[in-house]
């Protein structure tokens, strides 16, 4: 018997409204886990090469993983993957919350949904049984009225919902798909593929939870976790991501006006310390610790931010969470603004309306930069005046976008596609493959910037390990225990982007394509918490499945994930040619502060990138994956 998992696959043709039940072998689990591999396989099956992103063709999989739902901190994620619509690459988005869970315990694995419903539509789920339901009352609905209404309709508050908001069903091209009305499947446009199909929204329930294959070493392990907590660097834990803004601002590594700087006055505004202190729930009466922070499934850290109305301008709303590091960057800093309520507020309706927070905040900031430079004037904005540091101007532009009212319907196409439509502002765009770069500059992080350039589907500060951990002996000394069993032994200096750091960026590129296939929480099990490490994934992945992987199994499921996803890029004809940086990170200096005047060096690029194709066993003139790698991955039916 199965543990961890049912075995079971859920088929969902929109076109035909039909849902079928598949059972794939033990095997098939073991090969790819769940999560981004799962995903990466039905994509690469079912979607035809040069598929419209936003047609019938293409395929939107919403993948579980075999340790979903096991009572440990950090297993309740999901991944979704389809083909694009923002790049035309593969489209890949992790998402937290209950909805995982909840899946997992109504019987299944995963969900394939394809074609395109004739008229609105949401699927219902619960302990084994599926159905499609009229969801014409639904469409226009904000993600908070659609949720509270699927549950009174449904006569159950404890339903979860994944849905899209207006954003996706208007297809904005970097729509989220949301749960809980502030968990998002935030990166690469999936709610827009989701809204493409005429489907409103996935409501899940199930009493049906897969056995564990030793349910006691799995407590021991919840109980390790625990006890480990206290000594975690609680002032993440208490003050949430962004309160890393302060010594990414000390560092001058905080995008700031579109790029031009790393440094921006104002910063502490936007601080974890200072939303602690104003308008995280409860600040009021001393119950921030209680009240701001919300939870996953089974998770002790505990680490969503929860922000409340606090008089003003902007009206906040628990419901929709409070924004997090990205965020305040992306919505903040790379605007110009430091105004803290208006950008929780733009948080907000980026969860309302159900939209990626980076790549909205990130093409706003791109606008402002044309803006600023008479590359776009009042006449295109329909007279909002997109200067950098506008507060008003970015909250109003968010919602343009989101209903793509005026100017905000070249917006939604985000920021590369925009300035083609406009046929200029090329000069001032930040992004690879047409995705928006998120808040760490690889000004400071060469290693990331690597990973950036030629990951699958777009710059991401979640694909790999960051530099800083593997920069000099007294960084290394504290991440050792996590480092050292990948065979990462010999730390580098600051700022260097040599073989072995690329063989690092690599290498940990490998490990966190494994927590994607296998839902893993980067909160409990990445550098940040250090809660957990390679070891005990392993430990993990044992006690929940009962099968006696190693750490190289692992690994190369990771590896193994990471060649599809670039092989499904392949078809599309997009190899190295897209692995590059934005122009503007080499073509010009940041300005102000510790990084005044630093800029990238094209070469150095050059040869790390020529370097990671060494590595991964890559053809050098395409980026492509050889037969031969494919074949020593048990790839070879993939063709590319």
């Amino acid at each position: 018997m199965p543990y961890g998992y049912h075995g079971k696959v859920l088929h969902v043709d929109l076109s035909q409204d039909t849902v079928r039940i598949e059972e794939p072998p033990e095997q098939f689990y073991r090969t790819y886990l769940g999560g981004s591999a799962l995903g990466a396989y039905y994509a690469l099956r079912d979607i035809p090469p040069g598929a419209d992103p936003l047609g019938e063709a293409n395929v939107l999989v919403l993948a579980l993983s075999v340790l979903t739902g096991a009572p440990i901190s950090g297993l309740c994620r999901m991944t979704a993957v389809a083909k694009s619509p923002l790049t035309g690459c593969i489209g890949d988005s992790q998402c937290g919350g209950f909805w995982p869970a909840e899946l997992k315990f109504s019987g299944f694995d995963a969900i394939i949904l394809r074609g395109r419903a004739n008229r609105p539509v949401y699927l219902w789920i619960c302990d084994g049984q599926a159905e499609l339901r009229d969801a014409a009352h639904l469409w226009g609905k904000t993600t908070g009225e659609a949720e509270a209404q699927i549950k009174s309709e449904l006569g159950d508050d404890k339903i979860e919902v994944l849905q899209i908001g207006p954003a996706g069903e208007k297809l904005v091209r970097y729509a989220s798909l949301v749960n809980m009305s502030n968990r998002n499947n935030g990166r690469t446009g999936m709610g827009a593929v989701m809204g493409s199909k005429n489907l409103k929204a996935i409501a899940v329930h199930g009493s049906v939870k897969p056995p564990l294959a030793a349910p006691q070493r799995a407590k021991e392990i919840a109980q390790r976790l625990v006890k480990r907590f206290p000594d975690a660097p609680l002032s993440v834990l208490k003050y949430g991501s962004s309160c890393g803004v302060p010594g990414q601002q000390s560092s001058g590594g905080l995008p700031s006006f579109n790029w031009n700087s790393g440094v921006i006055d104002g910063a502490d505004n936007l601080s974890g310390f200072t939303m602690y202190d104003t308008i995280l729930q409860g600040a009021k009466t001393g119950q921030q610790d209680r009240l701001g922070r919300d939870t996953c499934f089974a998770c002790t850290v505990r680490c969503k931010r929860v922000v409340e109305d606090q008089g003003g301008d902007y009206r906040l709303n628990p419901q929709y969470g409070g924004p997090e590091y990205e965020t305040m960057g992306t919505l903040g800093t790379y605007c110009g603004v430091t105004d803290l309520q208006a950008v929780a507020y733009a948080n907000q309706l980026c969860n309302v309306y159900g939209m990626d927070t980076i790549s909205c905040g990130a093409t706003i900031a791109w606008a402002m930069e044309c803006f600023e430079n008479g590359v776009i004037g009042l006449e295109e904005t329909g007279g909002v005046s997109l200067r950098f540091g506008n507060a008003q101007a970015m909250v109003q532009t968010v919602e343009m976008i989101a209903r793509r009212q005026g100017f905000g319907d070249i917006l939604a196409e985000g920021s590369a596609r925009a300035a083609n439509k406009l046929g200029r502002g090329h000069q001032y765009l930040v992004t690879v493959k047409g995705s928006e770069l998120p808040a760490h500059m690889p000004h400071l992080k060469r290693g990331l910037g690597l990973i950036y350039a030629v990951n699958p589907f777009g710059a991401d500060h979640g694909s790999s390990e960051h530099d800083a951990a593997y920069e000099g002996q007294e960084a290394y000394a504290s991440n050792r225990e996590r480092l050292e069993p990948l065979g990462l032994i010999a730390p580098q200096e600051p700022l260097s982007l040599t073989p072995e750091k690329v063989r690092y960026a690599r290498t940990t590129q490998h490990l966190y394509s494994y927590m994607d296939s296998a839902n893993l929480c980067q909160f409990v099990f990445g550098a940040f918490w250090q809660l957990s490490g390679p070891l005990e994934m392993v430990e993990i992945t044992q006690a929940v499945t009962g099968w006696d992987v190693t750490l190289a199994e692992l690994l190369q499921v990771g590896e193994r994930r990471v060649n599809m996803l670039r092989a499904f890029n392949a078809r599309e004809g997009v190899g190295r040619e897209a692995d590059r940086l934005p122009d503007k990170l080499f073509d010009r200096p940041l300005a102000g502060g510790p990084t005044d005047g630093v800029k990238l060096d094209r070469g150095e690029y050059a040869e790390a990138i020529e370097e990671y194709y060494r590595q991964s066993g890559w053809d050098p003139a395409t980026g492509y994956p050889t037969p031969g790698k494919l074949e020593e991955l048990g790839l070879d039916w993939v063709t590319v």
